[in-house]
Parts: structure tokens; C-alpha cells; sequence
């Protein structure tokens, strides 16, 4: 059955938009005056739709953003209905119901529709792929296979909340320095192209050698306020080359090389990928997805070309009947303690225990690593502030110092 957007106005005038579902334009139509509404205007949802060639559905509006904590909240609350027994369809429009952005709600009615045709629910999320991944996906499946839907769909919003509530803890760890190395760079981009000259054309009109240090620092004033400009076009092509250069497959094993060998930050970055790897690999085999499928989904969302090679030479080991922890061992990117715990529980049958162990405290690194690096960073940005600052009085009061001394 199609689905409809539309827009009405209820008994007290009142603005409504949503979408309902009939089998015309004029059917949905009398379904709204139905329920006692005035409809303004009826169309055909976008996502009916179909690209010619592709089996993709469409989306007519480009600014509109479902984001992934809606996501959450919806499996989370799908998985409650059918926890109490409630049938998937119904289960369904009753969320439909229930959602306010509109693009979900839309997404969510079109579901329904192909479900209540026949088809199964994985099959029908798999037609919107900008909203459900792969790993969500493949997790339905195996919840449909196992008959326990309802069980399957709270792990997926449980691991969806952490992997989500794990970022914003980033994002706001990082919010700060952000903030302060913008205000730093635009404290002195002023102080060196519009302060420091008012300041060193005295010097220049005394006609009198200069100090080294202030010489170069009428040159970068110079230099600064004469081509800021191409500095910038310049910065833009540089960062343009890298990001064609990280798009090749050979760009990106270097950049990933490189991320992960940064001091410090590159630390953090391996224990982010290593927890990432254990909860999904866990979630996955919790909810019944094969080894050998759960590790092709893990490599695909640890999004370092480094670490998604020592997985795929792991995944050849499992083919051929042995232990994944061989090839994870002989990686510099899998510490020996993770190694050690996987291993433990793959000879103990609790390898699913062992990776959530794993992931809680990896998870619990990233948080104090994190801490401990932006604690670092905001001394380190006084300093070096500081330290430029300083530099720039020191060039400006040697030229004093030395007129006093001609003075005397």
C-alpha cells in the first residue's frame, strides 16, 4: 500500500503534517477527513519512489537527517513491543505513530508496508542503507533466524547507545581545545598582520640596523599581511592533495600507518579500534551471527585499512580450522593481552564473554586516555602561547633596549 505525506489542519485549526497510508491520493484523503481533519495537500512519500536501475529507494528532500540516536530510540522501542508480545506490524504502526521526524517516520511506515506484503524485516530495513548499516542488518537476521527478535533488538539498541554514548564523550573532550587553538591562531593572525606593524614602523623610520629577532619578525608581519591570502589557498590545495592521496588504496594504508603511529594520539586510536572490534564482534555473536560472517562485518567498521588486513588474514586462519588469535598475535596492532583474553575464551567456549570483557576495559582506557590527553593539551597550548607571545615583546623591546644604551 502507498504511503502518503500530507499536510491538514485539525477541528481547531491547528497545523498537522505526517504521513498515512491508502490506496490513492483520494483515499487517504477521505481517511483524513475521517479523523476529523482538513487536508491542505496530499503527495505521493518520496520514498515509493524508485532510482531507474536501482533498487534503492529515494529520498526527495536532501536536508533531511535522521540521526543515529533516533535509530536507537527506535529499535529500542520496537524491541519493548514485541518483548510484550505485541505482532511486528502493529508493533510498527504504532511507531509510526509515535515518531516526530518525519523522515524516520516515513522510512518506518514504508517498512511496515513491505513486511505486512510479505517480506521479512531485514529485507525490508536493507532497502534504506544510509539508515540501517550492515552490522544492524545482518544482527536482524539472525534474530528472525533464532525466533528471538525481541532480544536481539535490545542488544542492538544497548550497543548502539554505548558506541554513540563513547563518541559524544570524545566529542566533548574535545570541544575545548578545538575551541582554544581557533581563538589562538586568530589572536595572533591579527597581532602579527595588523598590531606588530603599527608597532615596527618606528623602528623603520629610525633607519638604524635591527636586531635579527626583530628583523624576522617585520619580515613574517610582512610576509603575513601581504600574502595571508595565498597562505590560505595554499593550506587548502596542501590539505585537497592529502585527501586525494588518502582516497587511493595505497594513500590510505600510509595514512592508517600513520594514524596509528602518532605519539600519543595514535595510542588512543588503536584502544578506540580494539573496543570497537571486541563490542561488535561480541554483539554479533551474541546474537547468532557465524564467526566467519561477524568478522567480515568487523573488518568492514574498524576503519583502519592496517588492522582489516590482520583480520582478514584471521578470518583465512578460522577458514582453515585454526585460532584467529595467531594472526592477531603476530599484529603490532593487537596488544598480547588482547590476544591472551581472546584466546582464553576461544579454548573456553566464552569467547562472547571474553570480547565484552575486553571492549569494558578498553572502553574504560579511551575514557581515561582521553581525559589525560586533553588535561595535557590545554598547559601545552598556555605554553606554547605563551612562549610566542613572549617572543614577539622580546623583538620588539631589543630595539629599545638598544637605543637606550645609545643614549646613555
Amino acid at each position: 500500500m502507498p504511503v502518503y505525506e500530507y499536510k491538514a489542519l485539525d477541528q481547531n485549526g491547528k497545523n498537522l503534517k505526517g504521513i498515512v497510508n491508502a490506496e490513492s491520493v483520494s483515499a487517504a484523503r477521505k481517511k483524513l477527513r475521517s479523523a476529523g481533519n482538513y487536508p491542505i495537500s496530499i503527495r505521493e512519500s518520496s520514498g515509493n519512489l524508485k532510482e531507474k536501475g536501482q533498487g534503492k529507494r529515494v529520498s526527495r528532500n536532501p536536508f533531511e537527517r535522521i540521526a543515529r540516536k533516533e535509530v536507537h530510540i527506535f529499535t529500542r522501542q520496537l524491541a519493548t513491543l514485541l518483548g510484550a508480545k505485541i505482532p511486528l506490524v502493529p508493533a510498527l504502526a504504532s511507531l509510526v505513530a509515535q515518531t516526530n521526524n518525519l523522515a524516520l517516520q516515513r522510512i518506518i511506515a514504508l517498512i511496515k508496508e513491505s513486511v505486512n506484503e510479505g517480506n521479512t524485516l531485514a529485507n525490508a530495513m536493507a532497502e534504506h542503507p544510509k539508515v540501517f548499516s550492515n552490522i544492524y542488518l545482518n544482527m536482524i537476521r539472525a534474530g528472525e533466524a533464532s525466533g528471538s527478535l525481541d532480544i536481539v533488538m535490545e542488544k542492538l539498541a544497548d550497543f548502539g547507545e554505548k558506541q554513540e554514548e563513547l563518541k559524544g564523550k570524545l566529542r566533548a573532550a574535545l570541544v575545548y581545545p578545538c575551541i582554544m587553538a581557533v581563538i589562538c591562531v586568530g589572536v595572533l593572525f591579527i597581532l602579527i598582520t595588523y598590531i606588530i606593524p603599527n608597532i615596527t614602523q618606528v623602528f623603520l623610520d629610525m633607519e638604524k640596523v635591527l636586531p635579527l629577532p626583530t628583523r624576522v619578525l617585520i619580515g613574517l608581519s610582512d610576509f603575513f599581511k601581504d600574502y595571508w591570502m595565498a597562505v590560505v589557498l595554499g593550506l587548502g590545495v596542501v590539505i585537497g592533495v592529502v585527501r586525494i592521496f588518502i582516497k587511493s588504496t595505497f594513500g590510505r594504508q600510509v595514512w592508517d600507518y600513520f594514524l596509528l603511529k602518532i605519539p600519543v594520539a595514535g595510542t588512543v586510536l588503536q584502544k578506540i579500534i580494539l573496543a570497537r572490534f571486541a563490542s561488535t564482534l561480541c554483539s554479533l555473536l551474541e546474537s547468532g551471527v557465524g564467526l566467519i560472517a561477524s568478522m567480515e562485518i568487523v573488518k568492514t567498521i574498524v576503519n583502519n585499512r592496517q588492522v582489516a588486513r590482520v583480520v582478514d588474514d584471521a578470518i583465512l586462519q578460522v577458514k582453515e580450522g585454526k585460532s584467529m588469535t595467531i594472526s592477531l598475535g603476530n599484529s603490532q596492532w593487537f596488544p598480547p593481552m588482547f590476544v591472551q583474553m581472546v584466546g582464553v575464551g576461544e579454548q573456553a567456549g566464552t569467547l562472547e564473554k571474553m570480547l565484552q570483557k575486553v571492549a569494558d576495559a578498553y572502553e574504560r582506557e579511551v575514557e581515561s586516555a582521553v581525559l589525560g590527553l586533553t588535561a595535557l593539551i590545554e598547559p601545552v597550548m598556555i605554553v606554547g602561547m605563551g612562549g610566542i607571545v613572549g617572543a614577539i615583546i622580546l623583538s620588539i623591546l631589543l630595539p629599545i633596549f638598544e637605543m637606550n644604551q645609545m643614549v646613555g
